[in-house]
């Protein structure tokens, strides 16, 4: 079954970051997946999602608010179930620092 991920964020350098890693993740380990990137903050918001970049792998948001290793990319699209991430809430952007 393809895995279909989506990279949640509106453009920011840490949103292309996570789409870089994620990118590099499927290539290098030959991962049947698709990717979309999405930057349109109404589609952003229907996944209840306040913080960037979001990573959403089958429908379920597994990281928010950071950029994550290509380590953790793998080691969650290896696991047979995605566990979504438990975030404080806190935007990146909230700590005078824009993403």
């Amino acid at each position: 079954m393809k895995t279909e991920i989506k990279v949640l964020g509106t453009g920011c350098p840490k949103c292309k970051t996570m789409l870089s890693i994620v990118q590099d993740v499927i290539k290098e380990n030959n991962i049947d997946a698709t990717i979309e990137k999405v930057e349109d903050i109404m589609e952003i918001m229907k996944f209840d999602v306040m913080t960037t970049p979001a990573l959403v792998i089958d429908d379920v948001i597994t990281i928010k608010g950071r950029v994550p290793s290509k380590k953790e990319v793998l080691e969650l699209l290896n696991t047979n179930k995605v566990k979504p991430e438990v975030t404080n809430n806190e935007s990146c952007c909230s700590q005078d620092k824009c993403c």
